[in-house]
């Protein structure tokens, strides 16, 4: 197996991917307290001391409130664009963070892993996805988008692990108690991903190469993982994908680990 993927944690109470190689490791956005994110990594036998960057998706707090702790605990490099950068050093304990800066668009090198940042719609300075590579295997990455436009299908299709975001079923979000001015953002160009638009985006992409696919960031209150898990299916089996795993995502522990 070339790469290994494992969610985290993922929700609005906090963001957190592990991807490795076999000789490289990183993690995609901070937002799980570092004592959790060390236990989490331990139970699915992760080496917190192997992980060499932490790569911010954009600045909202569930993505990166313990980036500080983290990387003082674990001695990585921080990646971030400058817009995300820019967001997070608002908050005066994150201004003196040491962070290396990439260009969205443009991909990095982290030891055997290849990155590519990609432009996301949501409310946020640049929000990017990223496609993680070691050049065998890929795997995708977005967990934060109010729609998925060409330029995320160009980058997901091809991957064998995609990490989707599938946040609401858009009839308990209309039910709900929800205020309406954040039900608009919320289902708007710069908010979440729902059920139906996530699994279009997945028939949109699917292909043989496709193994795994994660279901994060479940809204609590506007999403039931049965509803999730049915959606992604049938657009898979609607492909004729029947064997691709579907994994969902937790807040309150790790999810299953992807091999690829």
């Amino acid at each position: 197996m070339s790469l290994k993927v494992c969610v985290l944690v993922s929700g609005s109470s906090g963001n957190c991917i592990y991807v490795a190689s076999p000789n490289t490791a990183i993690l995609v956005d901070a937002g799980l307290s570092c004592r959790e994110t060390m236990k989490r990594l331990e139970s699915i036998g992760a080496v917190p001391a192997s992980i060499k960057a932490v790569c911010i998706t954009h600045e909202h707090g569930d993505h990166v409130s313990s980036i500080g702790p983290l990387q003082r605990r674990l001695g990585a490099d921080l990646y971030a664009n400058s817009g995300t950068i820019d967001g997070i050093s608002r908050d005066d304990k994150m201004k003196s963070l040491p962070w290396k800066v990439f260009t969205t668009g443009s991909a990095f090198t982290i030891g055997d892993l290849r990155i590519h940042p990609f432009t996301v719609n949501h409310n946020a300075n640049d929000p990017v996805g990223f496609v993680v590579s070691d050049g065998k295997s890929s795997a995708g990455i977005v967990t934060d988008t109010g729609e998925a436009n060409n330029l995320t299908r160009e980058k997901l299709k091809g991957c064998q692990v995609v990490v989707v975001e599938f946040n609401h079923d858009e009839d308990m979000l209309k039910d709900s108690s929800r205020p309406w001015v954040l039900k608009q953002r919320i289902v708007g160009e710069f908010g979440h991903l729902s059920n139906k638009q996530a699994c279009q985006l997945l028939a949109d992409i699917a292909s043989p190469e496709l193994k795994t696919v994660f279901l994060a960031h479940l809204s609590g209150e506007c999403n039931k993982p049965e509803l999730a898990v049915k959606c992604a299916r049938a657009a898979l089996e609607g492909k004729g994908l029947q064997k691709v795993v579907v994994n969902l995502t937790y807040g309150d522990r790790a999810s299953e680990v992807a091999e690829c």
